[in-house]
């Protein structure tokens, strides 16, 4: 995960994977950002606005994450938990053009903007969506996530159960989390839940792990 901590203090409201209705985001207004990233050789530019996880710049532990990950595969069905403005879930989509990829958040703000930045970027494989509404019957060849780990345990372990409880059989996700905010404890509850993880890459503090089913 990100280093939270310093995104909410530069961004106040700066949220992620928690719900924000529209009362909050009228209150903290717009001021759109654009961010400009690049990922195996892909250079993308988004917009970024207040009320968003990592507003104003692509953040550390995404940054990690892109730097120790491998090319997606050309084809499959992607996920990014809580996609914010777009940052994992674009660059899914434009790696691997004939993937279809899920970007879920419940920060209406965040989907709205991973919409538009996909529609201008010209990704139409990008799918936009509230967690409930993806169909329980579909699964995931690959999950890239940096997780929100400050929504606490509890609802942190609910999301990952939920989610990579849905990886197909060769899926692999690869998440990444902040050492000091439980990158090991997190790694063993995973494999008391079954799964296999493996660390791919640390970096400034985070750690990347790879998550496939026990087979």
């Amino acid at each position: 995960m990100a280093d939270h901590m310093s995104d909410h203090s530069s961004d106040k409201g700066s949220t992620h994977y928690f719900d924000v209705d529209d009362d909050d985001l009228a209150r903290l207004g717009s001021n759109p950002r654009d961010v400009t990233w690049t990922i195996h050789g892909a250079s993308l530019t988004a917009v970024s606005d207040r009320g968003v996880f990592s507003y104003g710049r692509l953040d550390r532990g995404t940054s990690v994450l892109f730097d120790r990950v491998p090319p997606p595969p050309q084809n499959g069905v992607f996920l990014d938990i809580g996609c914010g403005w777009g940052a994992i879930a674009l660059s899914l989509a434009a790696l691997s053009p004939t993937a279809k990829v899920y970007a879920l958040d419940v920060n209406p703000r965040a989907l709205d903007l991973t919409a538009t930045n996909a529609k201008r970027l010209g990704l139409d494989n990008v799918h936009v969506s509230q967690p409930d509404d993806v169909h329980p019957s579909i699964e995931f060849d690959l999950i890239w996530s940096n997780p929100p780990i400050r929504v606490g345990k509890e609802a942190l372990h609910s999301i990952l159960d939920s989610w990579l409880n849905r990886l197909s059989r060769d899926g692999a996700a690869y998440l990444v989390v902040q050492k000091n905010l439980g990158s090991d404890s997190l790694a063993d509850w995973l494999r008391g839940r079954g799964f296999d993880v493996e660390r791919v890459g640390s970096r400034k503090g985070f750690r990347v792990l790879r998550v496939t089913r026990n087979q």
